[in-house]
């Protein structure tokens, strides 16, 4: 029925459904241009509105199919830079562990030669490595040779006097090795005081120092059990 004002189209119940449904499967995300589109079954001016929805559901499917893809992209962009992170993190362990071998230079006795600048972070990790080879073989001596080190400043200095400190709480007995005259110089006007800590001028000496004390420790030991005995022989 139509006036001189506006045109008035009888639109069947159906047809609004219709027009739900689909909004009702863009809603859910499940709609399928080859499945829920509109059909045109009719030729009038409603259907150039139906049209319209269809027009734009496909539009916007494709556009979710456009988003799934790139968040697809980035996924495995995602997925393959951890991978990458992951790899350069098990090198940078592999080259850290490289960089701060623990030796065994003898029975009970193990060397930690350090070469390069010696900052917080890896005074950290060398004595975090010191510290686990002690308590998993039970040395008794500890060598840290900073022969290798270029410039011993106080920063540097005092992280080794943390690392002889720590292997002392373990019960082992530490020397410091590498101390040139120069680097001794320079500790000593800058006020550092290496008097409670044993140091040597090479590895050889401070290997001997090692014996030395193992040596003792075995005198000790021995002349201990021998006063034991006769302490107990004299009063059987």
């Amino acid at each position: 029925m139509t006036n001189s004002k506006s045109a008035v189209v009888e639109v069947h119940a159906d047809r609004i459904e219709r027009i739900r449904d689909v909004l009702a499967m863009i809603s859910l995300g499940e709609f399928d241009p080859a499945e829920h589109l509109i059909p045109s079954d009719y030729d009038d001016d409603f259907s150039s509105f139906e049209e319209t929805i269809n027009l734009f559901a496909r539009q916007l499917h494709a556009s979710v199919r456009e988003s799934e893809a790139a968040m697809q992209k980035l996924e495995g962009a995602r997925v393959e830079l951890e991978a990458k992170l992951a790899t350069i993190e098990r090198q940078r362990v592999a080259i850290r562990e490289l960089s701060t071998p623990v030796v065994e230079l003898w029975e009970d006795i193990i060397t930690l030669p350090v070469v390069g600048e010696l900052d917080s972070q890896r005074a950290k990790e060398m004595t975090d490595r010191l510290l686990h080879r002690i308590a998993e073989g039970g040395a008794r001596c500890a060598i840290v040779d900073v022969t290798g080190v270029a410039v011993v400043d106080t920063a540097t200095a005092y992280h080794l006097l943390q690392m002889v400190a720590a292997t002392r709480l373990l019960g082992t007995f530490c020397v410091l090795t590498g101390i040139s005259p120069r680097v001794a110089d320079t500790l000593s006007h800058a006020g550092v005081e290496l008097r409670d800590v044993v140091t040597r001028g090479t590895l050889r000496d401070g290997l001997e120092e090692c014996f030395d004390h193992l040596r003792a420790g075995k005198n000790g030991t021995a002349k201990k059990r021998a006063t034991t005995q006769r302490t107990a022989k004299e009063h059987g």
